[in-house]
Formats: structure tokens, C-alpha cells, sequence
């Protein structure tokens, strides 16, 4: 297990701060740097891959990882700041035809690289009695509409406690946040805003353990490294419920908060910058082994070949690598 996620707690949140921070003092030492920002979801896995890089590299190069949400890594991408933009964007969700014109707007190409599979996971305190939800509990409790009705858990479903429940969330720039909204709630429907939010998943994690009434979703590695502390709600989107696991998500019965996530690369930077390229060809050689290491489902072996195929070709734009992706 990577060193991230042996400190998974208390000091994740230094860690994040720490990677963001980082691109200051490199810059100063003059050392060749990868800059990557965006989902926290990813987050885990570009880590990963960012310290067995640096590693083989033997300290000839450098890898930053920021935590800015998928929208807000995609704004630093697409910046039209050159001492902003990064080269690697990771995002928990396809790019946004606005973050498309955005970086067009800058002359910027991208190529889209997906890097292993997720799963949204609902969670509550590991002593809350609730085991499992429906996909319409979910949308009841999350529906902006919901917002002053829908408050205590027995508003939810009768026989559940009396008791007024704790929502968290990620933010609106978190591309977990748009997928849930997106899957859940469905077009037209907005989220609640009395809930907590945070791009950064540690910090919902830390407000959801130890509060019995509180509850929450996050990418599935960040329950994992937590479940001494968590409980994951199985959810029923019609076939009875189904807890989040590598087999629930390849055989495709953990529905609807599965998905596959990214690696956004800008194409002038690997054109520019060498050490870019050998890293994103060292992340696609060993994603499938470091995504599971951290978690996460790996993709099928011929979907990284494909993702090589197109890095190495110089394919760019939203084009999906197979359906489903």
C-alpha cells in the first residue's frame, strides 16, 4: 500500500495541501515538474502513480497533484494564465463542452485518457442502523425540493429514527457532485444546498465518522481507507440493494453510481516537455495494478492498450474509447 493511504487520516488533508503547494518550491529548484490538478476522486490513483514515477525517475523529475474538484482542475487546464495551467487534469466525469471551448479558447488540445472505474459510495457512521437505500430514498433526501421537509430520517422511510440527519457532500466544482446530481436527482432537479461541501473527500470522511446521524458520498477508495470507521449503504436502483465492490462494478449490477474516471493531457505539453510524456506512458503501463492497490477497478487490459494507442497517435477531443467510456 502507497504511503497516502497508510496515513489516510489526519494527515491526508496535509498531504493535499502539501501537493498543491508544491509547484512553488519546484519551480524555485528548477527541477523538470508534472503539474496535475483536479478530481479528488482521481486524486488516489495520480498520487500513486506520481510516487513510482518520481521514484523510477530517480529524482529527475517531479509530480505535483492538486485537489481542486474536476471543474476547478479543468479551469486551471483551460487558464488562459500560463503560470496557472497544468498539464494533466484529472477528472471524475467527461470534460463539459464549456470546458471544451474554454480551452479552445486558449489553443489548448487535450487528449482524454480514461483510467479505471469507480464507485460512488453512500455512506453513513459505522453505528448508524441504516443499512441500504433505494435509488428514490436517495433522491428524496438530496432534491433541492426536499430542502425544509425532508429532515429527519423517518421523513425518509417510516421506521427509521426520529432523528434529524447531517448531510455531506462534495462541492459544485467536484465532478462526483455532477454525476450524483446527474444519476440521482435527473435533469431539472436541483441538490439541496443545506448539506456540508467539500472538494477534498478526507474532509467529509472526518465530518461523517463518530456522527451517528450524518450521511455522505465519496468515491469508493476513500471508504475503503476508512471502514474501521464507515459503513457503505448498499443501494436498490430496482433489482434489490447492491453494495459497491470490483465485482458489483464489472458486472454492472452496482447501478447507477458506477462510472469511469479520468486523465485529461494537454497535447503541446507532451509535445514540449519529455518528462510528460514518460509519465503519462508510465501512469497507462501501470494504472491497473496502482488503481486497484488504491481501491479503485481496474480497467480491462485491451482498454489501456486502446488508451496507449491513442497517446502515442496524438487523438484529441471528447471522444469516448469504447461505449461506455
Amino acid at each position: 500500500m502507497h504511503k497516502s493511504w497508510k496515513l489516510a487520516g489526519a494527515l491526508a488533508l496535509m498531504a493535499a495541501t502539501i501537493a498543491v503547494a508544491a509547484p512553488k518550491v519546484v519551480k524555485s529548484q528548477g527541477t523538470p515538474t508534472v503539474r496535475i490538478d483536479g478530481s479528488s476522486t482521481v486524486f488516489p490513483i495520480s498520487e500513486a502513480v506520481a510516487e513510482e514515477f518520481q521514484a523510477a525517475e530517480g529524482g529527475r523529475t517531479r509530480v505535483t497533484v492538486g485537489i481542486s474538484g474536476t471543474g476547478g482542475g479543468f479551469k486551471k487546464f483551460c487558464s488562459d494564465n500560463p503560470s496557472v495551467r497544468t498539464d494533466i487534469s484529472d477528472a471524475s466525469r467527461p470534460i463539459k463542452q464549456k470546458e471544451i471551448d474554454a480551452c479552445k479558447a486558449q489553443g489548448i488540445e487535450f487528449i482524454e485518457l480514461p483510467v479505471a472505474y469507480d464507485a460512488i459510495t453512500v455512506v453513513v457512521d459505522k453505528n448508524n442502523g441504516v443499512n441500504s437505500m433505494t435509488v428514490a430514498e436517495l433522491k428524496k433526501i438530496w432534491s433541492k425540493s426536499s430542502q425544509g421537509s425532508v429532515t429527519k430520517w423517518s421523513d425518509v422511510r417510516s421506521g427509521w429514527p426520529a432523528a434529524q440527519f447531517t448531510l455531506f457532500g462534495p462541492g459544485a466544482d467536484s465532478g462526483t457532485f455532477d454525476y450524483f446530481k446527474e444519476v440521482i436527482l435527473g435533469k431539472g432537479n436541483d441538490m439541496r444546498t443545506d448539506f456540508t461541501p467539500s472538494e477534498d473527500d478526507n474532509v467529509l470522511v472526518q465530518g461523517i465518522a463518530g456522527n451517528p446521524t450524518a450521511l455522505g458520498y465519496f468515491g469508493l477508495a476513500y471508504y475503503e481507507a476508512n471502514k474501521g470507521r464507515l459503513k457503505a449503504v448498499a443501494i436498490d436502483g430496482g433489482n434489490g440493494p447492491v453494495s459497491p465492490s470490483e465485482a458489483t462494478v464489472n458486472n454492472g449490477s452496482y447501478k447507477p453510481l458506477s462510472r469511469p474516471v479520468y486523465i485529461y493531457v494537454n497535447k503541446q505539453a507532451v509535445a514540449n516537455k519529455p518528462h510528460v510524456k514518460r509519465f503519462v506512458e508510465f501512469y497507462l503501463q501501470n494504472a491497473a495494478r496502482l488503481a486497484k492497490e488504491v481501491n479503485y477497478v481496474a480497467l480491462p487490459g485491451p482498454d489501456y492498450q486502446s488508451a496507449m494507442r491513442r497517446f502515442q497517435g496524438g487523438q484529441t477531443g471528447r471522444v469516448p474509447l469504447r461505449q461506455g467510456l
